[in-house]
């Protein structure tokens, strides 16, 4: 697979501003070399030569924070929604994952060592998050009593392994702790293991978590009006993948580095946020017809 793009991200990290990017050579605050061909989000200029690279998600972060904060409020409210305890912990790992982006993708000017760790954190925060996601919409078939120590712990606990896993191959390519992905330094930064797991892992746990609560909703309650709030958050989340991969190059240049499509992402990721908050609401309501028999048989 050498002649494939498959594993690199040069090309990703001279287009956009990724948090995993900060830990490559030539991405990263101090040496942005690797920008070339591409755009630098330089954002506001600070003393001494420093910038503040972008604080248009910086506050955005922010307000995903306080917004999410306020979701969890309002789910301890709903005492008999199935999943409740679950979605929580979904929650919780969204507000985890805005505070460390404040400091990847905001490009604040930080030593770059205490940059890498919390690139570090902030990927195995993704990835264990959307896990926990995708097993939200495995709670609503009641496989186990939702809200319970097993299940949470379950949760929990294999949210947990992607997470130290995750940070710890990121942590071991920033650092060159064993040297074993230093080739992924230079070149076309071709890493495969975090290819697989920042790339296509989160891809794979989002098309679960749509099938399956796309399957419960239609199938098992025999509904369609939550339908409209679930396709929200996939092309909400799309809509800001698209703004970050694709369109992000071309905002950079057209605002002469002022702000990229980070911005939208950001963005973009809360409004889906807030919808499957809002779909697993709708079908956690008192008054949902519930199966008295085997929907399959």
């Amino acid at each position: 697979m050498g002649s494939t793009q498959f594993g690199n991200f040069q090309n990703f990290c001279r287009d956009s501003t990724l948090p995993i990017c900060n830990i490559f050579p030539g991405f990263s605050y101090e040496n942005s070399d690797g920008s070339k061909g591409g755009c630098e989000l330089l954002g506001i200029p600070l003393s001494h030569g420093k910038h503040l690279g972008n604080l248009g998600s910086i506050m955005l972060c922010g307000i995903a924070i306080a917004v999410t904060a306020f979701l969890l409020w309002r789910s301890e409210r709903k005492q008999a929604a199935v999943g409740r305890r679950e979605m929580q912990v979904f929650l919780l790992g969204y507000i985890l994952i805005e505070i460390c982006e404040i400091f990847t993708v905001g490009k604040f000017p930080l030593n770059n060592k205490v940059r890498i760790a919390f690139t570090g954190i902030h990927l195995g925060l993704i990835i264990a998050t959307l896990w926990i996601l995708m097993l939200n919409a495995v709670v609503g078939y009641q496989l186990l009593d939702d809200g319970t120590p097993m299940s949470i712990g379950l949760m929990v606990g294999s949210a947990a392994v992607l997470f130290i896993g995750t940070g710890y191959i990121t942590l071991d390519t920033g650092y060159s702790w064993t040297g074993h992905f230093d080739s992924s330094l230079s070149g076309n930064n071709r890493n495969i293991a975090l290819y697989v797991l920042y790339q296509l892992a989160p891809l794979v746990f989002l098309f679960v978590f749509f099938v399956l609560e796309t399957v419960l909703v239609i199938r098992v309650l025999g509904e369609r009006k939550p339908m409209i709030y679930l396709v929200s958050a996939a092309l909400l989340f799309a809509l800001g993948q698209i703004f970050n991969y694709v369109v992000s190059v071309h905002i950079c240049n057209g605002t002469h580095g002022k702000i990229d499509g980070a911005l939208f992402e950001t963005l973009f990721t809360l409004l889906s946020v807030v919808m499957i908050w809002v779909f697993w609401s709708s079908i956690t309501e008192d008054d949902w017809p519930m199966p008295v028999s085997n929907t399959y048989s």
